[in-house]
């Protein structure tokens, strides 16, 4: 059944209007070139020049989103070598246009080659050291260039009796920019345009796709500088001669400005945006020394007002006034799809190992994931389950070892051509392309990289692939209209999506990285159900997820990894039911002893932190569900769960990094729900984050006395306090943060957040990373700080030596608080090992248990 559903279309690929706005603005202008006088011919000769280098330009920044500063050096190359040519050969202008814009096109991919391994504002500076390269070039090879003097004489070529000299010229300029532009609609609608949209926009997928991105955007390059060398070979007749200051760097600026203003991506964006730079200087004459002051200030405004340029908010203009009526919603003509039938091969780690300077994030790993089954990689934080799957996937090296599809091997092969062999894979934070269409996000999978043609737009719209798309976008339960823009789906749908872009690439085995992450209880079920139904046919499935639910509902075999070690493998009953895991998981307890023993129940202590019916999220789908949490005056209080849980942004939400949907936060009675950190922190309320945070680049003493910004007052005192409490700081005072070990920069982190003298200290994974004997000094350093009688709020994996620090706990699984009471209570009650472990074939709890 068909559902209503009202689509937007794909930015920059050229509707009706455009095409129609394009024609006859051109049409116009060899109308103007054919009556106007000589100097006005010459003007309109320029901006068509200009909408050319655009189009160029537009490849290169609309499609790829790469930019150069150094276009007028392909302009100067285009233009030098129709002057030479046409002057000291005698060849025809006719022979050597096509010359010269293949000659810029030849040397486009040879700058784009070295530069583009590098982005941003690196390639913006390799663009602009060519150009200045091409230009002092000119003036030393003066035999050849005539140096400063430059080449004169150059004649304009004859159209008949239409036209000679300029308007000739005009003529040719304006032809010449309707064919670029007509290139540019066909480049964009065709593979090869998503193919550069998807590497500008989400360039790592794009390679598990079978994309090649250095290629993809290298073409990109030398499409664009033909572009600009075309222009330049136009521009040396028109202008009759050619000089080495013609083409400075302020013209490049100019080119570049052509896009901004007009609109990057769009069809018409280089006509408007050529039309502004080209005429506004003519129509202000008299302001000529003030140029590129008045280019500048209009982009900036062009920026403020339409970040799509000008062609952009015309376009959204126009839609506002003549709103898109809904649409019926495509249905596929098979209702069902089965997966192509065919024999799948296995994917096998043979001892991989990762290492990452001195810490081995993964060692000697041996599986075998078979097809047709579910495979599950669990493990707590930092067990090197990511590491595996990059590995597997192409994008680390293994620094030893071997993994194979079947009998093929893939060790040393990159992602895309891991991707090619029959390797898809999905990723722990949605990746899609999201200028493209989903179905066009399906389609360009497909391809597998080979992208045809380059002005192939059939391809791209073939109705067998479109079908296919549409099928498989059932398959995997997405509802939604295939022309949606991917950028705009919900979270739910973007999951949906990426399994159907892997599965388009027809894969012997699939990859998925935390693909529940996010998701509703209902949505994990679906997802579920969708895994088995690939996994059924035939597919190999290896799955890395924090959902132990999930894991063991649907998992044929799991692998356990903890620090990087193959700890177990098995059934889902085998694995939750050995020790090693769940030690793994729950960790050991501190050693008890007189001083370390848990305070006893606090319940006539004040309360210093309440939290009441909180709820918090990322985008439509709540991650917070209700929680009520109460830390009372001098308690340390445990916040336990799986990862995914919702633990971190609960502590997000408390410090006043995450603003909350709605509920309450209050310290001691003082309402902190809508301060922002600052003030939070200011109150007292101090989060020590997952991950250290340190400032790398800072010394150990700058980063403990950050953390007295707010308090001044006896700062070094304070900072004495700190280096006594952890005698290993002050051995390394004077050094740069980031050259500290993982212990070292959390004891930082501690010291840093108590610098500001907390009320209540938020841990936030503090074992996270560490060695055992690391993490024993960190909790013994914890447990003075109790005794000392500081109130703390902790989260850790290490579930064991949380509850032995804290008087109380809570256990939470998907957002939801499941279980509460003394660490006791939590530690012989169940509902903690289910939060870690899972349950097979359990339905999920909903209820919180109050055990005290």
């Amino acid at each position: 059944m068909s559902t209503l559903h009202t689509s937007k279309p794909l930015l920059g690929l050229g509707s009706g209007w455009q095409i129609t706005a394009v024609a006859g603005v051109l049409a116009l202008g060899a109308v103007l070139a054919l009556t106007l006088n000589g100097y006005w011919v010459f003007v309109l000769a320029n901006v068509a020049l200009l909408a050319i280098v655009g189009v160029g330009l537009n490849v290169l920044v609309g499609l790829t989103g790469q930019v150069s500063f150094g276009h007028v050096g392909f302009y100067a190359i285009g233009a030098y070598t129709m002057a030479i040519l046409t002057t000291k050969t005698g060849l025809s202008f006719w022979l050597v246009w096509p010359i010269a814009a293949l000659i810029g096109g030849v040397f486009g991919a040879l700058v784009a080659l070295p530069a583009l391994r590098v982005k941003g504002p690196y390639l913006a500076m390799i663009t602009i050291a060519f150009g200045l390269i091409v230009e002092h070039s000119i003036v030393e090879a003066s035999g050849l260039t005539g140096g400063q003097n430059g080449i004169m004489g150059l004649t304009a070529p004859s159209l008949g009796s239409l036209a000679q000299g300029e308007r000739a010229m005009a003529l040719l300029a304006i032809g010449a920019a309707a064919l670029a532009l007509a290139g540019y609609a066909w480049l964009s609608r065709g593979t090869w345009g998503a193919a550069m949209r998807a590497v500008r926009d989400a360039e790592t997928a794009a390679e598990s796709v079978g994309l090649n991105p250095l290629a993809i955007k290298t073409v990109a390059f030398a499409v664009s500088a033909l572009c600009a060398a075309a222009a330049g070979a136009l521009f040396a007749p028109l202008s009759g001669f050619v000089t080495p200051h013609t083409f400075g760097f302020v013209q490049s600026i100019l080119f570049v400005l052509v896009v901004m203003i007009g609109g990057a991506g769009s069809v018409a964006g280089p006509l408007v945006g050529a039309i502004i730079v080209g005429l506004l200087p003519e129509l202000l004459s008299g302001l000529e020394e003030y140029r590129l002051l008045f280019f500048g200030a209009m982009l900036l405004l062009v920026l403020w007002v339409a970040p799509d340029g000008v062609a952009g908010l015309v376009r959204r203009l126009r839609e506002s006034l003549l709103p898109r009526s809904a649409v019926a919603v495509p249905t596929p003509t098979s209702a069902t799809l089965a997966l192509p039938t065919r024999a799948r091969q296995p994917i096998a780690a043979q001892g991989l190992t990762m290492q990452f300077g001195g810490v081995r994030a993964v060692s000697d790993l041996h599986f075998t994931a078979q097809a047709g089954q579910v495979t599950s990689l669990i493990g707590p934080n930092g067990a090197g389950k990511s590491t595996a799957l990059n590995m597997l996937g192409g994008f680390y090296l293994p620094t030893t070892g071997a993994f194979a599809l079947g009998g093929q091997a893939l060790q040393g092969q990159n992602a895309m051509q891991i991707s090619r062999q029959g390797v898809a894979r999905t990723y722990q934070t949605s990746q899609l392309f999201g200028s493209l269409s989903v179905q066009d996000n399906v389609v360009i999978a497909m391809q597998r990289g080979a992208l045809g043609p380059l002005l192939g737009s059939a391809r791209r719209s073939a109705p067998a692939l479109t079908e296919r798309a549409r099928q498989l976008l059932a398959f995997c339960g997405y509802t939604g209209h295939p022309d949606t823009l991917a950028g705009d789906l919900p979270h739910v749908d973007r999951r949906l999506v990426e399994i159907a872009r892997s599965l388009a690439t027809d894969p012997d085995a699939l990859l998925l990285d935390e693909p529940a992450a996010g998701l509703s209880r209902e949505d994990k079920l679906r997802l579920g159900t969708l895994l088995q139904r690939i996994a059924d046919a035939g597919l190999t499935v290896l799955l890395v997820e924090h959902d132990m639910t999930l894991v063991m509902d649907i998992s044929h075999q799991v692998v356990v990894l903890d620090a990087g070690v193959r700890l177990a493998v098995g059934s889902p009953a085998q694995v939750q039911a050995d020790p090693a895991v769940q030690l793994a998981y729950l960790g050991e307890s501190l050693e008890t002893s007189e001083e370390s023993t848990p305070r006893g129940n606090a319940i006539n202590r004040p309360e210093m932190l309440g939290v009441g019916s909180l709820v918090a999220g990322y985008g439509a789908e709540p991650v917070l569900h209700g929680i009520d949490l109460q830390v009372r005056r001098g308690e340390v209080v445990a916040l336990l769960g799986a990862n995914g849980a919702g633990k971190s942004t609960l502590m997000k939400a408390l410090a006043g990094l995450h603003r909350p949907i709605q509920g309450g936060i209050h310290l001691e009675g003082r309402e902190l729900m809508n301060m922002g950190a600052e003030q939070v922190v200011a109150h007292g309320v101090v989060l020590v984050p997952e991950g250290r945070q340190v400032f790398a680049e800072l010394s150990v003493l700058d980063n403990i006395r950050l953390g007295a910004f707010l308090q001044t007052d006896d700062r070094e005192a304070r900072v004495e306090e700190q280096l006594v409490r952890f005698p290993r700081l002050r051995e390394r005072l004077h050094q740069r943060a980031g050259l500290l070990s993982g212990g070292e920069q959390q004891m930082l982190a501690i010291a840093r957040a108590l610098m500001s003298r907390p009320r209540i200290l938020l841990l936030d994974e503090p074992s996270l990373g560490l060695a055992p004997k690391v993490i024993a000094e960190l909790f013994a350093a914890l447990d003075a700080l109790r005794r000392e009688g500081m109130t703390l709020l902790l989260v850790d994996q290490m579930a064991g030596l949380a509850l032995a620090l804290a008087d109380r706990a809570y256990v939470m699984e998907e957002g939801r608080i499941v279980a509460h009471g003394t660490s006791a209570e939590i530690a012989a009650n169940g509902a903690l090992a289910q939060a870690y472990l899972g349950e097979s074939g359990a339905d999920h709890p909903q209820p919180a248990a109050h055990l005290s």
